[in-house]
């Protein structure tokens, strides 16, 4: 294995076999080493305080739209974005050895899963759906419970994580559905390393004056400089109702002339701004099952 993998350690949220294990082995290779997390909060803080390396942070899903919270956990923490990864989503409707369809009386998983195979859902009139905190746990809940009427929505590596059998794969209402995954590290690149191989991407958090017209001479800083704008995002400011922070995501790195003139112009105007990260832009993977039980490390 190589050293640099044997030093990663990387956070994320859920139970193994969760999506985003299965990004973080899909980004940082196989045998790459995972700390799972309870909740988002906790996998940034355990980035932060230096317990982890890394953090894999879902962002946005295709279907779904943002992830507001991380949104918000950007901002707060502090963190860098030095990579970006887009996971296909494939959903599978998991139950016990031998357990039938006909015999399915309850389907638990994450809400956005659920949302996800709503069709797929609706087709089974006999079939209640249950939340869960996230689609892994679900399926090692299922495991544990032993339970004959019920199944989980997870991926195809929690089902072999928790020695369960797949009843129908790919039941997702839309299977161009992808999930943007964002990775945190204490550090940004430095600026001599930023000579970033590919189609690049910063990522910043600003905010203006609430007067006529702010916003549009903020953005107006990267059209000055034909700087394409890839999102833009806005998020209530805590203690002032009714304003807001702008998080946006533009064409290019911080190694780059314009992008860092349009970061200092913006500086000028904003009331603050802070920059996330600069970083290659991701490729779309699936996601791959390593056969057998993971190693966990």
């Amino acid at each position: 294995m190589d050293n640099s993998v044997n030093k990663t350690l990387v956070a994320f949220q859920g139970e193994y076999g969760a999506f985003s294990e299965m990004a973080a082995r899909s980004y940082f290779g196989k045998e790459v080493r995972v700390a799972p997390q309870r909740d988002f909060a906790s996998l940034f803080a355990a980035v932060e305080r230096g317990d982890c390396t890394h953090g894999m942070v879902p962002i946005e899903n295709s279907l779904m739209g943002s992830i507001h919270e991380n949104y918000d956990h950007l901002s707060a923490y502090n963190l860098q974005i030095v990579g970006e990864l887009k996971l296909r989503i494939v959903h599978n409707l998991i139950v016990n050895p031998g357990v039938e369809l006909a015999d399915v009386r309850a389907v638990c998983s994450q809400a956005p899963a659920l949302a996800q195979c709503a069709e797929f859902l609706a087709s089974l009139p006999q079939v209640k759906a249950v939340m869960a905190s996230d689609t892994a746990g679900a399926a090692k809940a299922l495991k544990a419970s032993g339970a004959r009427d019920s199944a989980a929505i997870a991926s195809v590596q929690a089902a072999v994580d928790y020695d369960l059998e797949i009843l129908r794969a790919g039941i997702e209402d839309d299977h161009q559905n992808y999930t943007r995954f964002l990775v945190v590290a204490p550090e940004a690149s430095a600026p001599e390393n930023l000579a970033i191989e590919g189609p690049a991407k910063t990522s910043i958090v600003f905010a203006m004056k609430n007067v006529p017209g702010a916003l549009f001479k903020g953005l107006s800083v990267f059209a000055l400089r034909d700087l394409n704008l890839l999102k833009i995002e806005s998020r209530p400011l805590a203690g002032k109702p009714w304003e807001y922070a702008f998080s946006l995501d533009f064409e290019g790195h911080l190694g780059q002339e314009p992008c860092v003139r349009a970061i200092d112009h913006l500086r000028e105007i904003a009331t603050f701004v802070k920059v996330l990260g600069s970083y290659r832009q991701g490729d779309a993977v699936e996601g791959e099952v390593v056969r057998g039980k993971m190693d966990r490390g």
